[in-house]
């Protein structure tokens, strides 16, 4: 049995790999994560406008593509490969809650906005700071889930706090809804069940893209550096570290593609999967980052470098989804 892409979903993935290595080199990701939006808006609108990424998972008679979040974890391995800062992932996981939990009329109303590439985010019921935190602050259209409920926050009614990331291609906010202005649009235990498993599933297909970028700038360097006479990459201790990082990444993109098919079918196993693939590709996202820093030497901790993009995206999507070892109890009960 064959598991890969159909032709439609290579096309895509080869579509947005080509407009990222045109439009998201080093230059440009650095660009973006330092601009006041953290993003690149003009790659941004390109994204939806020429691809519609943010319309994949959203059904065609909410004017959408009617695709489903397999194809929307593509872009993000994508996304993940080029460090390109990207509200993708804030706005997937808002989609996945409202489809999952919103009402007709929240749907109606909301859905053909994101499709169009509206940005949009989700504040979970609990955090340990504040009332709440989210990725994309600058959010157009912000969600949440209180007291059971999943609302809508009316714009400029909640108070919205920059805080500071490690990761500087991830923006976060807190979120103080205290004085918020809200309505109800669906079922806060459904949105917040779909938008769990979103994440992690979203989180995990990040890495495995970060994983590949870390092996190929690893792979590539050591057919560069000469030590001793010779191109470190015919060194066979380091052709074995190597391995070990295709061994990885491998394993991790298969327990994201299981995990993406099952969220994307809505399967009983799902959760379990997602679960899986998150200890996974975050563990190997961790070991890949640490190898592409030893293995470049020096210049890998300069600024000027992208091995530090690389380790700290690693990092950091172990905060958002959660550390492995967590996911991994998860699998175990």
């Amino acid at each position: 049995m064959e598991f890969a892409f159909s032709r439609e979903q290579a096309e895509l993935a080869s579509t947005v790999r080509s407009l990222l290595d045109k439009r998201a080199d080093s230059a440009a990701v650095r660009a973006a994560m330092t601009s006041d939006t953290g993003f690149d808006e003009s790659l941004w609108a390109t994204l939806c406008e020429q691809i519609g990424v943010a319309a994949l998972m959203v059904p065609e008679d909410h004017d959408g593509v009617g695709a489903s979040f397999f194809e929307t974890a593509i872009v993000l391995e994508e996304l993940g490969r080029s460090l390109a800062p990207s509200p993708l992932l804030a706005t997937t996981v808002a989609t996945a809650a409202l489809l999952a939990g919103g009402t007709d009329d929240g749907k109606e109303r909301l859905l053909p906005r994101i499709a169009a590439g509206e940005i949009a985010t989700l504040v979970p019921n609990r955090c340990d700071v504040g009332d709440g935190s989210t990725l994309d602050g600058a959010a157009s259209i912000l969600l949440a889930v209180v007291d059971g409920d999943l609302v809508e926050v009316e714009p400029g009614t909640a108070e919205v706090r920059a805080v500071g990331s490690m990761d500087q291609t991830i923006r976060l906010a807190e979120v103080d809804l205290a004085s918020a202005t809200t309505a109800v649009v669906g079922d806060g235990a459904a949105a917040a069940a779909a938008a769990r498993s979103t994440s992690e599933a979203a989180c995990a297909a990040l890495a495995v893209g970060l994983c590949d970028r870390a092996l190929r700038m690893t792979v590539d360097y050591s057919k560069e550096r000469v030590q001793f006479g010779r191109p470190i990459g015919s060194f066979q201790a380091l052709k074995h570290r190597m391995a070990e990082m295709l061994v990885q990444l491998e394993l991790a993109r298969s327990a994201s593609w299981a995990a993406s098919y099952a969220v994307s079918r809505r399967t009983e196993d799902a959760e379990q999967l997602a679960h899986a693939a998150a200890a996974t590709a975050l563990s190997a996202a961790a070991h890949l980052a640490g190898e592409c820093v030893q293995l470049h030497g020096g210049i890998a901790i300069t600024w000027e470098h992208d091995a530090h993009l690389v380790l700290k995206r690693a990092h950091a999507l172990a905060q958002l989804a959660g550390p492995p070892h967590r996911h991994r109890a998860a699998v175990a009960l």
